[in-house]
Parts: structure tokens; sequence; C-alpha cells
């Protein structure tokens, strides 16, 4: 009897949550509404379903259950059940299948007064393409990507010298105008997906795919890509600005053109080798693992990187060079620095190419060689962090991680994992980089692996470690009435 009364309870706050659950899909900023009730149909009849065979328990679990002195009555097959089975569960997988049928058919069928638009898909970022003014774009074939032309363009084709490229992750619309979305990848599987739209359509390498919709609503939408594409799929987001015509028109008019492009990169200046450095790593996905902010990413930052002495997976060390940075991008499993997966596929660029990354990387700070000053050992101790992937585990606010907090860290009295009390000092900081898993905290997991930095090194990370102690410190005796 209990188990029948779960059954129903189950199912009157199944139907209780759908009805009163403040969580509903976003009006649709799209003509395709029809999808929203598609999926309200295929929720309604499995919703049925899912009523009728809960209660249909609970009624066989009240019914049947054990009688003492009762035995279990045998009942053959029964092709009358088999039959009605057969033709309900038919008719309503029909009745799913049907209308997304339907709707897809539409999905697809293109009005012929429908813009064209043409997103390309490459690990981790969008990029897209416009017709010009003869309305057409013009061909495209891999063949022909490099880092003057990342999307691959015929430069012999003459419909394509007018085509309006966008190659950043944000693209915009007008209102009120069909758009033909064409669809290719670069490198593997991606799905573009607007959720307010609700458009989605996988990208597959060596295909075109399409879909076709209409803006019924201005503001800015968020891109993602909807199918797991590496490491970085997290991270492959962009936005889509819808607004009225004569705003988009003016916004298309400062994008250049394929043979723009084209032009500009044969012509060489002051700051041409930046500019092909933003390109290329923009080309390749670059910022999708390493930030240029000094955000901790999935692989070492570019800001203050280079002349920075980096510590690799193998306890040894090495400047960051041009030399380094080169090898990194051709065979980044060479040396690899400590903290970070080997997860990087090498790249294979040509000496300008190389030069122009290496140029961007110097642009965005040099590491401070000196180590005088105590802001100096500072700034080394974070960078260090950084490298290492210290702040993974160890955050710099005070939040839990899955080590110990290192805001406050420096002078306070832990207790170990056999009870006994330590004063985290020099002595203790050094031995638990070097030797983690002898004192374990308590309530920690002994997962920190061991590092060998060089004794300048330690003392940069401690000197790091010190500062945030302080400053907790400092921030405690700005606060009224707060004691140290």
């Amino acid at each position: 009897m209990a188990i029948a009364i779960i059954l129903i309870l189950i199912v009157i706050g199944s139907v209780l949550f759908h009805i009163l659950a403040p969580w509903h899909a976003t009006p649709a900023a799209s003509n395709w509404g029809s999808i929203d009730t598609t999926l309200f149909i295929t929720l309604i009849i499995s919703g049925i379903f899912f009523v009728a065979i809960t209660v249909f328990m609970a009624v066989a679990v009240m019914r049947y259950r054990h009688k003492e002195g009762a035995r279990a009555h045998y009942q053959p097959e029964s092709k009358k059940l088999e039959f009605w089975l057969i033709v309900v569960t038919s008719i309503g997988i029909a009745a799913m299948l049907a209308p997304g049928l339907v709707v897809y058919n539409d999905f697809i069928r293109v009005p012929k007064n429908a813009y064209e638009l043409e997103v390309v898909a490459q690990q981790w970022q969008w990029a897209y393409r416009f017709p010009g003014q003869d309305g057409k774009l013009g061909k495209s074939d891999v063949k022909f990507i490099d880092s003057r032309n990342p999307l691959g363009l015929d430069p012999k084709d003459p419909a394509g010298q007018d085509d309006v490229l966008v190659i950043n992750n944000e693209v915009r619309l007008p209102l009120d105008r069909p758009v033909k979305v064409l669809l290719r990848s670069k490198d593997t599987l991606h799905d573009f997906y607007v959720p307010q739209i609700r458009s989605k359509m996988d990208m597959v390498p060596g295909m075109v795919s399409y879909f076709w919709f209409t803006p019924t609503k201005t503001g800015k939408y968020e891109v993602l890509c909807a199918e797991y594409c590496g490491v970085g799929h997290y991270n492959m987001r962009g936005n889509m600005i819808v607004e009225e015509q004569d705003v988009f028109d003016q916004w298309l008019k400062g994008q250049p053109t394929f043979a723009q492009t084209l032009a500009t990169a044969a012509r060489p200046s002051q700051d041409s080798m930046l500019e092909k450095g933003r390109q290329l790593a923009e080309k390749y996905g670059c910022g999708a693992c390493h930030s240029q902010d000094g955000s901790t990413s999935l692989g070492p930052g570019w800001k203050g990187l280079f002349g920075r002495t980096e510590q690799l997976a193998d306890g040894t060390s090495v400047q960051v060079d041009e030399a380094y940075l080169k090898e990194s991008i051709l065979t980044p499993q060479a040396r690899l620095v400590q903290g970070y997966p080997p997860v990087m596929v090498a790249y294979t660029l040509n000496d300008d190419e190389l030069g122009a990354l290496v140029a961007l990387i110097k642009s965005l700070g040099v590491a401070s060689q000196a180590s005088g000053t105590g802001e100096d050992l500072v700034a080394q101790g974070q960078q260090l962090a950084q490298s290492l992937g210290c702040l993974a585990c160890h955050s710099v606010d005070g939040n839990k991680g899955v080590g110990p907090t290192w805001q406050g860290l420096y002078g306070k009295t832990e207790t170990l994992a056999d009870g006994t009390g330590i004063k985290v000092d020099e002595g203790y900081v050094k031995e638990s980089v070097l030797n983690p898993g002898a004192k374990i905290v308590k309530g920690y997991a002994p997962v920190m692996p061991a590092f060998a930095p060089s004794d300048k090194e330690l003392n940069a990370l401690i000197a790091f470690i010190k500062s945030k102690a302080n400053a907790d410190a400092d921030a405690s005796k700005a606060e009224p009435g707060k004691q140290p």
C-alpha cells in the first residue's frame, strides 16, 4: 500500500511541478513558435503515458498485493491486449513524430527572398560571411585557407571579391527579414544554436547544412555550440544582434570585403605583424585556451608571458623566448608547462606566421626580470602560481577549493589530518610544495602533485602567499569595529 501511495504522489507532484514551475522557455524571437508547439505536444503525449503507466503500477500494487493463502493466477498471453498496446503505442509515437517532421520541412524550405548568411565554425570560435553588392556568395574550399584567407574563399571567383567578412564572434542581422543560414565547419562537429531564435543545426566537416528564420524582435542573443567539439567547447560562444534595417546596413558597410582583406594583407605596415598575429590567433582559436588578460585558462596566459621562467612538467625550467614559443606551437608536447594538460595540437605554420604570433605575445607584455623589490617578487609569485596551475585548487579570495585558500593562510595555525597543529610559515609552505603528501591539512584530499621549483621560485610563491595574508589583515583593519 505504501508503494502505491508513493507512486500516486509522484504523479501528482510531477503534474503540479510542471503547472506551477516558474521555469519556462523565453518567448521566441523569430517565426519558429511552431517549434515550441511541437515540444509542448511531445510533452503532453509523453506525460499522458507517464501518468497512465504509473497509475496502472499503483493499481496493480494494490490489487495484486500479497495475501495470506492466496496464490498467483496464471494467465496465458492475451493477443487482444497485445494488439491494443501496439495500436495505442504506435499512435502515440506517430503523434510525437508527425509535428516534428512537419516543422522540419518548413525549417529547411527557404523563402525566395531570404537574405543569406554563412556561418563558419572552428575550434573554438565563429566567423560569418554576407554576400556583397551582387547578392551572391563566392565559392570556397578548404585548400584556400591560410592566414590571409581564414574562410577559404576562392581568390579567382569574381562573385566572392565583394563578400563581406566578419571574423569575430559577433554578428548582426536585420529585423523582420528572412535569413537563410548556411553552415559549415573547418575542423570537427559543431552545432549552431541560438535559443531565443529557436534555431539549431549540426555543422559537419565537408558538408553545408542550412535552415532559415525571420528575426521578429530586436535584441542581443547568445550564440552557442550545442555539439561537444573539444576541450574549449564551453567557451565557444558569441552574440547575434538583431536591429532595424537601416542600422544593420550602416554596420555592414563598415565591415571589410574579401578583396579589401587581401589588399590589406598584401601591404605590410608597422602594425601589420601584430594584426596578422591577431588574425592567426582568431583563426586557430588560441584565445579559447590562452587568455590575453592574465586570467586563468586551459593553457598559460599570454599576458606577461614572454621572458618569464616557466616550470616544466619534467621538473626543469625554461625561459619563454622566441625559440621556446615557436617550438611550443610546432611541437607542443615537447616541453609541457607544469600544471597544464597536454591537449594542444601541433600547428604547421611558416616562419612569417610564427613571427606574427610571437610578436603578438610580445606585445602583451614582457615579464619583469628584476627580483629585488617585494612587489616584483609578489608579481613573479603570482605568475608562477598561474603557470603551475596552483590557483585551480587554491583560491585567493577565501572561497573553498580543492586545497586550502591562500587568503589569510600565512601565519595561521592549521589542523593536520593526524590531529596535530602546525603554523603556516616559510618552512611549512616549502615542504608542502616539494613534498605535499608529508603533512596534509585536515578536510582536504591528498591529491596535490609534488613540484620542483628553484629556491628563487619558492621565495616568489611564498611572497605571493604572504601578500594574500597581509591583504586580508589590511582589509580587516579597514572595516570599522572589526579587529584584525
